[in-house]
């Protein structure tokens, strides 16, 4: 098992390494100035003080020796100072929380409403239940993100007023249930059709007509036999679905007006601001490869034929 994990760990490494590369290339290589134009805005500025700037910034140096530095800092903890004066890292701990409870109620929609659904379509294959979830899914594949967040926020916040229309700062789990709904409703539907393809699969191994012909109880046969089995592939989607919940929020948290990751990045986007762009990105490449890691864990867990080969 630690040979495993370490040997998934070095696997990391140039992943990490080709993932940062490459975003921290697309955020600087432009002109200096650029990069001077992003800091400063059109105010007309001294020689003087662009010098400081581009030696603040490390913008005095070649791209790829930027891009060794800024390495070099993040190992240390330092993601450095945003082009407003403020702690790059301290901008992301206060939007990371708020974006974290986003992605775990997104998470947890997917998994229970998705695996249940799913399961029960594969169940009844070619029922009536079976085709209305599976149209349920296609509808909400098929309506993008910002229309859905736009409808839920119309109906059940300025209709009904059950929810807060702008979640604001500072938001409480109960004000991120809508977001997190909308955020997580697509992927539900995936999670839905994949746990459907996977029960119907293992509902006819071979493994579980003979569980059923030694009398185990239709239970036992779906808990021990169908769902364990069925669930390894939804618990990759679920793994890798994670990194792209937490990047992929800019859509919802502009709908709500949720101050997390999303936004923070698209305003960087806006701004040009290329540190808080390669910051948040790596944050999220981090996320991403842990999250993968204990995905490949749980494999071992779900299927006992798995193991941690040397």
């Amino acid at each position: 098992m630690l040979w495993y994990i370490a040997r998934r760990l070095l696997q990391m490494v140039p992943v990490f390494l080709g993932a940062t590369l490459i975003v921290y290339l697309l955020a600087f290589w432009s002109s200096e100035g650029t990069q001077i134009a992003a800091i400063v805005g059109e105010k007309p500025v001294s020689p003087a003080v662009k010098e400081q700037l581009r030696a603040q910034y490390n913008l005095d140096q070649p791209v790829l020796a930027q891009w060794l530095i800024y390495l070099g800092n993040i190992v240390q903890g330092d993601f450095g100072i945003g082009f407003n004066g403020r702690p790059i890292w301290t901008q992301i701990a206060d939007a990371f929380p708020v974006t974290a409870r986003l992605a775990i109620i997104a998470i947890i929609v997917e998994t229970i409403f998705g695996v249940a659904a799913g399961l029960i379509s594969g169940l009844r294959k070619g029922t009536v239940i079976d085709t209305a979830l599976l149209m349920t899914s296609l509808l909400v594949i098929a309506v993008p993100t910002f229309v859905m967040g736009f409808v839920v926020q119309f109906v059940f916040g300025v209709r009904l007023d059950l929810i807060p229309v702008n979640v604001g700062r500072d938001p409480s789990w109960i004000n991120l249930l809508a977001p997190g709904f909308v955020l997580g409703a697509v992927s539900f539907a995936y999670v839905l059709r994949l746990t459907r393809t996977s029960v119907i699969e293992s509902a006819t191994a071979d493994h579980v007509r003979t569980a059923t012909a030694k009398g185990l109880t239709r239970g036992g046969v779906v808990s021990k036999h169908i769902l364990r089995n069925s669930l390894i592939p939804v618990v990759t989607f679920i793994g890798a679905d994670l990194g792209a919940l937490m990047g992929g929020a800019i859509v919802t948290e502009r709908i709500f007006n949720v101050p997390g990751v999303g936004t923070l990045l698209f305003q960087a986007i806006l701004d040009g601001e290329s540190p808080m762009i390669v910051s948040l990105v790596t944050l999220l490449v981090i996320i991403f490869l842990l999250a993968n890691l204990i995905v490949d864990l749980l494999y071992a867990v779900l299927d006992p034929r798995i193991r941690y080969a040397k």
